[in-house]
């Protein structure tokens, strides 16, 4: 098997990882108020990166975590993983997790906006049909409309300011030292999160503890596989294989909860995937095909 071979299945064993993830992350929500958990996976999630960090030799603190950049990406990863949680928690697996794929297209967005990247009208048209997506996924204005699932909006939001800011930080900055800040800054929002609003927290339960494990262990496998198959392929060929993630969350959003999304949100997700999915190729396509030191302002496309 070729590397772009190896590294599309281990994109998507990474994406089946995530779904399984989610589905635990739901179910804890059922007894466990969402700033606890939060907090509770963010003090054994944090402690995970930091081992993987001081295993290669590596710090948590320096003092890369106070760039301002390295602050925005932390809270913005807080304000998704609380928004994410929250949709699943009041909402169905299978539609955050539609939702979830416009993650690429909000990207392509905020770096035209915000990042001054060039973007040509074939990314900008993938834009506009993966919105489209999402807005026949919500219908809003018709009895079909869930309010809550503008959480799962919010969430999209929150991960794309979080990955515009990891683009501005310095190249140097270890990926499992923020990933281990992040987490650990779940910890004080999450306290904070109950001291204002959250109900009482409650004691987990065996059962809790072995889905928090679930969640943690999956989470990172996912986070590794994906790594691993980021380095092994091309991105141009890799990269789209991360909408396999929607059908795995169908699946186990079927065969756990019971969900049976209804044939406008199968669309608007399919739409979702296909101009993801282009977004993406066309992206890393003109990054191949530019030299290194013009990688931050890719051409139009």
């Amino acid at each position: 098997m070729t590397d772009n071979g190896r590294a599309a299945l281990f994109m998507s064993a990474s994406m089946a990882m995530f779904a399984v993830e989610d589905a635990f992350l739901k179910v804890l929500t059922r007894t466990m108020p969402v700033w606890q958990l939060l907090a509770m996976v963010g003090v054994v999630a944090g402690a995970v990166f930091w081992m993987r960090l001081a295993r290669r030799g590596g710090r948590l603190w320096t003092g890369d975590l106070i760039h301002p950049m390295a602050l925005l990406r932390n809270a913005g990863e807080i304000v998704g993983a609380v928004c994410l949680v929250t949709a699943l928690a009041v909402g169905d697996l299978a539609v955050t997790s539609a939702i979830l794929q416009v993650l690429p297209l909000t990207l392509v967005l905020g770096a035209a906006l915000f990042l001054g990247e060039k973007v040509g009208w074939r990314r900008w048209l993938s834009v506009a049909v993966g919105f489209a997506g999402v807005l026949l996924i919500l219908r809003p204005g018709t009895a079909a409309f869930q309010p809550a699932m503008l959480w799962a909006v919010a969430g999209v939001a929150g991960l794309t300011l979080r990955d515009l800011a990891t683009r501005r930080i310095p190249p140097g900055v270890a990926s499992d030292q923020l990933s281990a800040s992040a987490y650990g800054a779940m910890i004080p929002a999450g306290v904070v999160m109950g001291l204002l609003a959250g109900p009482a927290p409650v004691m987990p339960g065996p059962i809790e503890v072995v889905l928090l494990a679930g969640t943690v262990v999956f989470g990172v496998v996912g986070y590794a596989t994906l790594v691993a198959a980021s380095r092994l392929g091309e991105a141009s060929v890799v990269a789209p294989f991360r909408y396999t993630r929607m059908p795995f969350a169908l699946v186990v959003a079927a065969v756990i909860f019971g969900e049976r999304p209804d044939a406008a949100t199968l669309a608007g997700a399919a739409l979702i995937a296909l101009a993801g999915g282009y977004a993406i190729w066309r992206e890393a396509g003109l990054r191949r095909r530019r030299p290194v030191d013009s990688l931050v302002r890719p051409g139009p496309g």
